[in-house]
C-alpha cells in the first residue's frame, strides 16, 4: 500500500510537481484581523504601521505583550483582536507574526 505522497503523485501529477517545488511560497506569519491585513495591502498613500509591524520589532514576548496592551488601552485595537494576538503569541511564539524587523528595514526596500 502506498503512502499519501505516492497517492498524490499518481492521482494528481501536476499538483505534485508544483507542491513544494520552485516558486513555492512559504507563509511565515498570519494576520487574523481583516482590517490590519487591508492596511498592509492597501498602503498607497504612505505607510501606516500596524500592531503586527510593532510586534515584529520586539525581541521578547514581554515586549510584544506591552505593545498589545498599550494599543488596546488607547483603543487602537479592539479587545477581541488584542485577545487573539495574545493567544497567537502564547501558542505560536513571537516569530509567528513574521521575521524580526530591524532598524532600517524600510530604508533597505
Amino acid at each position: 500500500m502506498s503512502n499519501g505522497v505516492d497517492e498524490l503523485r499518481k492521482k494528481y501529477p501536476n499538483l505534485y510537481r508544483e507542491w513544494g517545488g520552485v516558486g513555492t511560497l512559504r507563509i511565515g506569519a498570519v494576520r487574523t484581523d481583516p482590517e490590519e491585513a487591508r492596511k498592509v495591502a492597501c498602503a498607497q498613500h504612505g505607510y501606516e504601521p500596524t500592531v503586527v509591524d510593532f510586534i515584529r520589532r520586539c525581541d521578547t514576548d514581554q515586549q510584544a505583550l506591552e505593545i498589545i496592551d498599550f494599543l488596546e488601552r488607547r483603543g487602537e485595537i479592539s479587545r477581541d483582536y488584542a485577545k487573539s494576538l495574545r493567544l497567537q503569541l502564547k501558542c505560536f511564539g513571537l516569530r509567528s507574526f513574521g521575521s524580526k524587523k530591524e532598524a532600517g528595514y524600510y530604508e533597505r526596500g
